[in-house]
């Protein structure tokens, strides 16, 4: 099955709100057709990006089909706390013609028992047997999909067409290493910010997923395009990319905690999108301490790139 829809530089669309926290839909067709005029080649909706858990379910899938039928490339996100929420927006994906799917482990309940976990996944894989998945491997999931579990799944849904690894240098290490160089029907997705440039040139891969490209797309996309010229020998590339990826670094590792949310939509409002500035909940916000700390960083790589960029 063609795993063309994995490849490039892909950002996992955060939810705007209204000013009374509702998703504003209109927003976010808006902004997935700004991000795919800056270049990327598909966007991801619902991730833990686009707050997944504080949506309703028809909301998500009020989103997802407002993406499709703007024309906009778009893999879908299946977490859920129940197995039948989750089959359910793969059957939803299939129905409204999205082009991809990231397979989330089961959460909460039984979320460490190998077998509940396979048991979730064929239920998604078999709820939408003609789009190409991924399985989504995060330690935030509290489920870590080891080789073996890949490959017993794989064997059985030919939609199984790569992994993506939210993890750190050694699970992207992990995943090269035992699951996607195996042959090149396999694909191997960065899931994190920091370890785009690791991720290209040591493991392999051949797509990103991006929280920091929502405010910065050309910027990623310049470390990504500087990443693939690297993997592919270019010694020069090599070291523009190391300096790229270190002036972003402050900036990217946001996407490994918990607020990754709350700093990327001040992010995108230091950018210029004021549509960003409401969450879903009330309480939900940075520190003071934080907003200004992000507020350095962003200037600083700001007037560092102007320079180095030239």
């Amino acid at each position: 099955m063609d795993n063309k829809i994995f490849t490039g530089c892909i950002p996992a669309l955060m939810t705007p709100c209204n000013a009374d926290r509702s998703p504003d839909f209109d927003a976010l067709v808006q902004r997935g057709r700004e991000l795919i005029a800056e270049g990327m080649s598909a966007v991801v909706y619902c991730g833990s990006m686009g707050d997944w858990p504080l949506l309703t379910d028809s909301q998500r899938q009020e989103g997802v089909t407002r993406l499709v039928e703007a024309g906009i490339p778009t893999i879908v996100g299946t977490g859920a706390v129940n197995t039948a929420s989750a089959t359910a927006h793969a059957a939803h994906a299939a129905r409204v013609g999205a082009q991809g799917l990231m397979v989330i482990p089961r959460v909460l309940s039984r979320g460490s028992s190998v077998a509940a976990q396979r048991a979730h996944f064929e239920s998604i894989l078999n709820a939408a047997p003609e789009i190409p998945a991924i399985i989504y491997n995060s330690p935030y999931y509290g489920f870590a999909t080891r080789a073996d579990l890949f490959f017993e799944l794989r064997a059985k849904h030919s939609n199984m067409v790569g992994f993506k690894e939210f993890g750190g240098a050694a699970d992207m290490r992990y995943a090269a290493e035992n699951i996607t160089s195996k042959d090149g029907d396999l694909i191997l997705m960065i899931g994190v910010d920091t370890q785009v440039y690791h991720g290209f040139v040591n493991c392999g891969a051949k797509g990103a997923i991006t929280g920091v490209g929502n405010a910065l797309p050309k910027e990623v996309l310049h470390l990504v395009a500087l990443s693939e010229k690297a993997a592919a020998g270019d010694p020069e590339a090599r070291v523009k990319a190391r300096q790229l990826d270190d002036a972003l670094h402050v900036l990217s590792t946001f996407d490994e905690g918990p607020d990754l949310v709350l700093y990327y939509k001040h992010l995108m409002v230091l950018e210029g999108h004021a549509n960003y500035a409401t969450h879903f909940n009330e309480t939900d916000a940075l520190t003071d301490s934080q907003r200004k700390y992000l507020e350095q960083q962003h200037r600083l790589f700001r007037d560092w790139y102007a320079a180095w960029a030239r």
